[in-house]
């Protein structure tokens, strides 16, 4: 499929700044992750309350993305996004003078809620702008900034720590924040026009929600994308417990055995970058279920074998990683192909399900399973067993509709 000449802005740049965009939800999330006991101690309050600072963020920026999206179909991508990241720096402000964990609460769900922008309308300006092959090679490039925020952010809020308090880290995330306001100002261009752009009315709204959600064609990537991330988060919150509690690793020994997943996921947005404008969409998913059975069969099987083995685990989380790499921009560019009408709303129903998923996986890893060692070894072999299962019904859909 060729691509629609662009509105506004090269490849390049729309990889850039829509990558910057999206790096600003896990650099809110991650940076401050090791100041989390601090900011118990200093509040006085538990380690559960503490981490509801995460869960009020979350929840934010996933709900908030259903209202950022539809608002760019009618405002354009631009200037909704510089509003959006003004709440995000106005709520990092927030957090920074916290005086309360209750404000801490009110600041991280502002901050959620603007920062909501980058998923939506990143995918949306490459929506804009490109399709087929050249759109998953630039989502592709957005990943691979995308992955140096979560690798870098936590050693980063490690050496704030040493040089004075949690509050310098959201004044960091405010300082990055404005970073963006600035990129948008003076190198983005507009990428819808006037003459597609929608009304901001509710029955607009969730009509074209409505359409999206009884679409095959967009749930079915979708549904997978959420699939995917529901793993992803899942066990990167078990294997803390895994690593420290349970096989005795210190945080160093830890975060080493953590660049496996990064390692991964960087090679793998390297590998599909290079295929990208050889192998379609479509073949790339395949990949990426093969991927993905491999390792739910591995988390099934290897661990209780090895017990006692960091790389039992961590190959098997390494073909996730690879998976995630292979479906993210293929799914996103197929579910977004058919809906360039309402790409703000379909941005945002996409990242909903991502980020809704990721929240989902993480959540059940902590409350359905006795421990974190179960919840590892048939959480994941089940939910990469439902991806095949959906990927093969949907297949299944498509041969029997007539040609």
């Amino acid at each position: 499929m060729t691509s629609p000449a662009p509105a506004g802005m090269s490849a390049r740049r729309t990889a850039i700044i829509g990558g910057l965009m999206v790096a600003t939800g896990p650099l809110s999330l991650t940076l401050y992750t090791p100041a989390l006991p601090t900011i118990v101690a200093d509040f006085g309050s538990s380690d559960a309350a503490g981490k509801l600072t995460l869960t009020v963020y979350f929840a934010a920026f996933a709900l908030a993305q259903l209202i950022c999206g539809p608002l760019s179909d009618r405002y354009g991508r631009r200037r909704v996004g510089m509003a959006f990241f003004a709440v995000y720096v106005l709520g990092s402000l927030i957090c920074a003078l916290a005086p309360s964990l209750e404000v801490l609460f009110i600041g991280r769900f502002v901050q959620g809620f603007g920062v909501s922008a980058g998923v939506a309308l990143s995918r949306a300006m490459v929506r804009d702008q490109f399709a087929g092959s050249e759109a998953i090679r630039i989502l592709t490039l957005i990943n691979l900034i995308l992955t140096v925020t979560p690798a870098v952010a936590p050693t980063l809020g490690s050496v704030i720590l040493l040089l004075g308090t949690w509050h310098i880290m959201f004044v960091v995330m405010a300082g990055f924040g404005l970073a963006i306001l600035a990129l948008l100002a003076t190198n983005a261009r507009e990428t819808l026009p006037e003459s597609a752009r929608i009304p901001f009315r509710p029955g607009v709204i969730f009509g074209n929600y409505r359409k999206l959600l009884a679409a095959p064609d967009f749930l079915v990537p979708t549904l997978l994308l959420c699939l995917a991330f529901w793993g992803f988060h899942g066990f990167t919150a078990l294997l803390p417990f895994i690593f420290i509690d349970g096989m005795g690793l210190t945080p160093f020994q830890f975060a080493m055995a953590m660049l496996v997943q990064t390692a991964s996921f960087i090679t793998g947005n390297l590998i599909v970058s290079g295929l990208a404008m050889r192998i379609s969409g479509p073949r790339l998913m395949s990949t990426s279920l093969i991927l993905f059975g491999i390792s739910g069969l591995g988390f099934a099987v290897l661990p209780p074998l090895f017990p006692a083995s960091v790389i039992a685990v961590m190959a098997p989380v390494g073909v996730w990683m690879l998976g995630i790499a292979f479906l993210s921009p293929s799914a996103t560019a197929a579910a977004m192909s058919g809906f360039g009408s309402m790409a703000g709303a379909a941005g945002a129903m996409t990242g909903f399900f991502q980020v809704g998923g990721g929240f989902a996986g993480s959540l059940a890893a902590g409350l359905l399973f006795p421990d974190a060692w179960t919840a590892l070894v048939v959480m994941l072999p089940l939910v990469a067993a439902t991806t095949i299962a959906l990927a093969v019904f949907d297949r299944w859909r498509r041969a029997r509709q007539p040609h």
